[in-house]
């Protein structure tokens, strides 16, 4: 039955008589003002708390949130991260379990100090290193209020004395303590090694502190003298020529062959015989080979450097490829991972004429004071002087560069505290472990194994003043380093009683444990260091700072970050964990990508294309919007966002609250003690119980495999189609012209209740407050979320689907002849209409098996037949199973219902109208 007009109404004197949806429900939601005072009733309860009192003796459930960076307000992509933890732990504590996650903050290290250095401007100089280090401290404290204020916006729930801070004293304790076991187990040294170097900051970086930009280098072809050898050179090829003053060798594959190549009629080159098509493409010269050259002959050979007074030696390594170059590589040990490694072989010293700015030092003097970028066109000029530059021209390629400065970093050697990554198997026992950690995506999985695999050395130590610093000591008289067990546990005592502050208000002497004299010399006169450890180290070791220990398990079951965190945050906790456990901190690694505009771009403020979540989401949709936009997004892979993407999830969620409201509204009246069994229920009734028991099943499987995009869909599919479109309209009739104590509408107001009630709490996760709003509307007095989700196991009636579903099938067949007839203007309401149905095969038979007012109820007309009728046709349809005739009935129009049902009337009503209304 249609809702009548309010002209109809006037007119109609039984409009009174019919039970209409009444809810105090708005239909407007007006999120975004109404949210706040739910979010203080939920502080105000400690309803996070709660939840977990509910389900203490639950399995237990940790999801380890990843620190975010204390630096500026959350964006977009930290509201995809931390809506996504949200809805994890909600629904996990729905699904039965006791789910635990403490939000933490990352509080140390350059994004703060450089920040800081900038507000404080020509002040800089006036400031020492305590009070830079306070004003770190308030910088951070500051960015951890208001991000923390924004995850409370986005409705996320979290307990705010719970909460951990890289820069806390016991957290800073901590990261001592780790540092000290890991020292004291063998797997932190000191040394000189090429490290990624930021010359703008003056500092070493890690590899997760590394960014990939384009970048255009000087591309030479240089040639080397070969002593005892007149015209002869090995010619080799680099992109840095700054690194040339630090070359000590040459290195070339034992497995390639080589030969001698005339160039230019009367000089020889050695390449490598499978690069001399590459070398003429790249330098436009014709080579013709003269002669093969034999390992053993190239290691009899000595390079004189080009523009120094210096040998260079022949060096051999499986390095060396044939990609690009010529087969023999200048070789710096002093300035690359590779070159380092070989240079180790051979017992060369990493030498490196740079200092911390990337200025050459006297000990190259002839550039000295020169920057490195500076000098790469003075040393180009200087081989052609010397006339062995071969060839020159310009390459762009991806280029390291900071994180931070966004400048290029450069391989620099320097000494550095290192962790020790082939220490006591440790590399393949973790690759061994990550065999049996869940990654989701599966891809995540080869992504972080071949990162495991050729992961070097971590860099540990940084040269700046906001961190933990590491409590080594430099011997005054002999410049020995000293730090061994017994310092590292007697300061970490300091710390925890003091705070990390100590070690730079303190002398030496007192940080140190009594009798502590110098390995090397025996002196007892020490001076702090000044390095402070990597704040990858602070994050990585966060899952011994905050999670209690599981025995021999993983202490944490998720973590869930973007997909960055191979390399950053989920190797930095890795590390520690199989060092000092031996199991990897987490059972389980979820991931997700990055938030781009609606073009695929990356957000950015000089492009225009920023979304904030705040002022351009929650502001003027509500925080339930911004959820549900993420739980929408496949977000394994990158997703977008756009103002006009959130207009349509704004409309989806209208559709999702009418539907609430729609069931809010028949439920007005009607208590769960009148409630039918369900072996009383209405066919059509028990079907949708049914398929709402099959709803919940796919819900569960797609929250526990963390597939909230599903969720989504199928919630959205439900409420807009099964519901609204198939089962509501199917009912209203009954709804509204039953009586309100008749079998048949208590039939279908149970169904309603058990629909209202089970949508609600799978809806929690995702739509937090309107769940909650729904529920205090159907008269609960606790949370939602004290519930658990509903198991409708028993209401699954497979038998009873497959009836129903061949008469839904042609329902569309239905729809379509009454449309027809509707065109031609044969037809108003669907209820003015009957139909004809004429099985076109034995198998169609089953709809006669339907009693005739189910029929007419699914079909939505007045009268059903499968006899041959005579009345006037108003259109004609067939599909592949049924004709169908839609008929005009011949039976007046009952002028409260508006059906024409073939019976006698009472006083111009039906007989069920005029029983209704005594």
């Amino acid at each position: 039955m249609k809702e009548a007009t309010k002209e109809e109404e006037k007119k109609n004197p039984y409009s009174d008589t019919v039970i209409l949806p009444n809810t105090n429900f708005p239909m407007k939601a007006g999120l975004s003002s109404r949210e706040p005072a739910q979010i203080k009733e939920w502080e105000d309860t400690k309803l996070f708390r709660r939840m977990k009192e509910h389900r203490k003796n639950k399995p237990v459930f940790v999801l380890h949130d990843g620190p975010p960076y204390a630096n500026g307000n959350f964006h977009t992509g930290h509201a995809l991260n931390k809506i996504l933890k949200d809805m994890v732990i909600k629904s996990k504590s729905l699904s039965g379990f006791y789910a635990d996650m403490i939000p933490g903050w990352d509080c140390h290290g350059l994004p703060i100090e450089v920040q800081v250095l900038k507000n404080l401007g020509k002040k800089v100089k006036e400031t020492g290193p305590e009070e830079l280090r306070k004003l770190c401290r308030e910088y951070a404290e500051d960015f951890v209020g208001k991000q923390g204020s924004d995850l409370t916006r986005f409705l996320c729930f979290w307990e705010k004395d719970r909460i951990y801070k890289t820069m806390s004293p016991d957290f800073e304790a901590k990261i001592v303590e780790v540092f000290g076991e890991l020292f004291t187990k063998g797997y932190v040294y000191r040394g000189k090694k090429p490290v990624y170097w930021c010359i703008e900051l003056a500092t070493a970086h890690a590899e997760a502190e590394i960014e990939y930009y384009p970048h255009t280098s000087p591309s030479i072809y240089v040639k080397f003298p070969i002593q005892g050898k007149p015209k002869h050179f090995a010619l080799i090829w680099t992109t840095t020529p700054w690194t040339l003053p630090a070359n000590q060798g040459i290195s070339f594959n034992p497995q390639f062959s080589y030969s001698f190549y005339s160039v230019n009629g009367n000089e020889s080159i050695l390449i490598a015989d499978g690069l001399k098509e590459s070398v003429e493409k790249e330098t436009g010269l014709t080579l013709k080979k003269e002669s093969s050259v034999s390992k053993e002959e190239i290691e009899q050979m000595i390079f004189r450097h080009p523009f120094l007074e210096q040998d260079s030696i022949p060096l051999f390594g499986d390095h060396v490829t044939l990609d690009a170059g010529t087969g023999a590589v200048h070789t710096a040990p002093g300035h690359g991972q590779d070159d380092y490694k070989i240079g180790l072989a051979y017992g060369l010293e990493p030498y490196s004429p740079v200092n911390d700015y990337g200025k050459f030092t006297d000990e190259f003097p002839l550039m000295k004071g020169v920057k490195v970028w500076d000098a790469n066109p003075k040393i180009i000029e200087l081989l052609k002087e010397k006339e062995f530059l071969l060839h020159l021209s310009q390459i762009e390629h991806s280029y390291p560069h900071s994180w931070r400065s966004k400048k290029p970093l450069i391989f620099r050697a320097t000494p550095q505290w290192f962790f020790q990554i082939d220490f006591e198997n440790l590399r393949e026992n973790s690759l061994a472990a990550i065999d049996k950690v869940t990654w989701i995506p599966s891809w995540g999985f080869s992504r972080i194994r071949s990162m495991v695999e050729s992961r070097p050395d971590w860099c540990l130590s940084r040269q700046r003043n906001w961190g933990v610093p590491i409590p080594a000591f430099i011997c005054e008289n002999c410049d020995e380093t000293f730090l061994n067990s017994d310092s590292i546990k007697h300061f970490t005592r300091i710390v925890r009683e003091k705070g990390i502050e100590i070690w730079y208000s303190e002398s030496a002497e007192a940080l140190l444990p009594s009798g502590a004299k110098c390995s090397k010399c025996g002196s007892d006169k020490f001076r702090k260091g000044h390095d402070i450890l990597d704040v990858w180290f602070d994050s990585g070791v966060s899952n011994f700072a905050v999670l209690d220990e599981r025995k021999g398990e993983p202490p944490a079951d998720l973590y869930l970050e973007g997909s960055d965190q191979h390399r950053g945050w989920f190797q930095s906790s890795l590390w520690p964990s199989m060092a000092l456990r031996g199991v990897p901190p987490f059972k389980a690694v979820l991931t997700h990508g990055y938030v781009l505009d609606d073009h695929g771009r990356a957000m950015s403020k000089s492009l225009g294309n920023v979304i904030n979540p705040t002022t351009d989401i929650i502001d003027v949709y509500g925080a339930d919007i911004l959820r549900l936009w993420v739980s929408s997004q496949d977000f394994r892979d990158d997703v977008r966002v756009s103002k006009d993407g959130m207009k349509i999830i704004a409309d989806n969620y209208r559709k999702i609250r009418n539907t609430f409201r729609y069931l809010l509204g028949n439920l007005a009246g009607h208590t769960s003690d009148q409630n039918l069994p369900i072996q009383d229920l209405e066919e059509v009734d028990t079907y949708y119980l049914s398929q709402l028991s099959k709803l919940t099943e796919e819900l569960k499987n797609f929250y526990e495999t963390y597939q909230f995009h599903q969720v989504y869909q199928k919630l959205l599919l439900f409420c807009t189609v099964t519901l609204s479109q198939d089962y509501f309209e199917m009912i209203r009739d009954r709804m509204y012209c039953d009586r309100r104590d008749s079998k048949t509408r208590r039939s279908s107001c149970t169904v309603l209740q058990i629909i209202l009630e089970t949508l609600c709490i799978y809806s929690a996760p995702i739509l937090s407050f309107t769940s909650e709003e729904v529920w205090k509307e159907n008269g609960k007095t606790n949370s939602v979320f004290l519930e658990d989700f509903p198991n409708l196991s028993n209401y699954r009636n497979l038998k009873l689907e497959e009836k129903l579903s061949a008469a839904l099938s042609i329902r569309e067949s239905v729809q379509k002849a009454l449309e027809m007839a509707r065109q031609a203007g044969k037809l108003g309401k669907s209820l003015e209409g009957a139909l004809e149905l004429t099985p076109k095969s034995s198998n169609a038979n089953i709809l006669k098996s339907f009693a005739k007012a189910d029929l007419e109820l699914i079909f939505t007309v007045s009268q059903v037949t499968f006899d041959p009728d005579a009345r006037e046709q108003l259109s004609e349809y067939s599909d592949d199973t049924y004709k169908i005739r839609v008929l005009k009935p011949l039976d007046s129009e009952c002028p409260r219902c508006w059906r024409h049902p073939k019976e006698e009337r009472i006083r111009e009503l039906c007989i069920r109208c005029s029983e209704a209304i005594k």
